[in-house]
């Protein structure tokens, strides 16, 4: 039921979220996020959790089994740490041109959103840390799916 309403409630914030931020995940004022998830040793343990989950899951793991999980966590613990508002910069591509022509749908995205809240549970993030990374990555999912 949790991660339902996780879920239920990206969906809600997306929706919501201003034509400034549907582009990108706005880095965060401060870095109070950043702190509860740890820091980067937090973010790092975290990102090692939920792309192992990525690619083990049967719902969307054939989309990251040629990408070298090193690489993918150093991208996310970039960009989760700038959306987090940590002092990092994410050098990566922006969310739209990313994903750009891989058709990903909103069954995908949310079976990634679930791989994520799965990997925040597994390190013991509280849930309203989570509801707060949540909320800040909600915008993103304008850029990401792109099939109906």
């Amino acid at each position: 039921m949790k991660h339902l309403l996780i879920t239920l409630t990206i969906a809600a914030l997306g929706l919501a979220a201003t034509p400034a931020m549907a582009q990108s995940a706005a880095p965060a004022q401060n870095d109070a996020l950043y702190q509860a998830l740890g820091a980067k040793p937090g973010l790092e343990a975290l990102m090692e959790v939920f792309v192992a989950g990525l690619k083990a899951d049967k719902r969307i793991g054939e989309q990251f089994k040629d990408t070298k999980s090193s690489y993918l966590q150093e991208q996310l613990v970039d960009q989760f740490c700038v959306v987090s508002g940590g002092p990092c910069k994410y050098q990566g591509a922006d969310m739209k041109s990313a994903h750009a022509g891989m058709e990903i749908n909103k069954a995908q995205f949310n079976a990634l959103v679930e791989v994520l809240q799965f990997a925040m549970d597994a390190r013991g993030i509280p849930f309203a840390t989570q509801n707060q990374l949540l909320a800040r990555l909600a915008p993103m999912h304008r850029d990401v799916i792109t099939a109906k």
